[in-house]
């Protein structure tokens, strides 16, 4: 499933736990660059897997342009995702030999990969590698915690707010920001049905907190109200 582009030598996130994405892209590239490693880069379609849970977790990722969403299957059939990653983003970076969740574009995306078991050999020998992979080992564990407060200890409406600020700070442009997932996403994000997540969007709007000028184009009217709304 991969199509491979070019082969070159090898934003910020703003959540309180998460490195910035200037900060995963500045370790990317320092990875590759200590390392020695050559990162190559692949283009996938909207809705096309790029890589499956249960397969060998052989690459480091980093978003170039576009989206992903990685995410977990339950029995049921319901899907739980537990992080977008946007321009910067770097993931795949798996404890285990094989992937715990489902990484899938958004939008047509391209990635930048380097080999995982070059990065695991280079780390042996080099500190600067070394610390950079458990730096964003621990970032992804952050989160993950994060997460998992935010799902179990958030009602609704705290859920969505804390949501819409983090993609307020991470891709906000003139005011706007433009999310690249859809709202059923987002209620897999949050634990939510998709009825939930819109109606926690119209008592914002209703509020004043926020303006749509498309279903995912919205712009931020009150980011202090916003904020209230997190821990209401």
């Amino acid at each position: 499933m991969l199509t491979q582009m070019t082969t070159t030598p090898a934003a910020r996130v703003f959540s309180a736990t998460r490195a910035t994405m200037t900060e995963s892209a500045d370790q990317f590239s320092i990875i590759a660059r200590c390392s020695g490693v050559i990162a190559s880069e692949f283009s996938y379609k909207k809705e096309e897997e790029i890589y499956g849970e249960g397969e060998p977790s052989e690459y480091l990722y980093q978003v170039i342009r576009g989206a992903v969403r990685t995410y977990k299957l339950l029995s049921d059939g319901r899907r739980q995702i537990g992080a977008f990653h946007l321009p910067g983003d770097v993931f795949g970076l798996d404890l285990d030999s094989s992937h715990r969740l489902t990484a899938e574009a958004i939008s047509d995306t391209t990635v930048r990969l380097l080999k995982r078991r070059s990065l695991e050999a280079a780390a042996v020998s080099n500190a600067q590698v070394s610390h950079n992979l458990w730096t964003m080992t621990a970032g992804d564990l952050r989160h993950a915690e994060d997460h998992m407060l935010l799902l179990g200890r958030k009602t609704a409406m705290e859920r969505v707010a804390t949501f819409l600020f983090e993609m307020d700070r991470r891709l906000a442009k003139a005011g706007m920001m433009a999310l690249p997932m859809c709202r059923r996403d987002i209620g897999d994000y949050l634990g939510l049905t998709l009825e939930t997540i819109s109606r926690a969007l119209s008592q914002l709007s209703d509020q004043g907190v926020l303006a749509f000028s498309s279903a995912r184009q919205i712009m931020l009217r009150n980011r202090q109200q916003l904020a209230a709304a997190m821990d209401a």
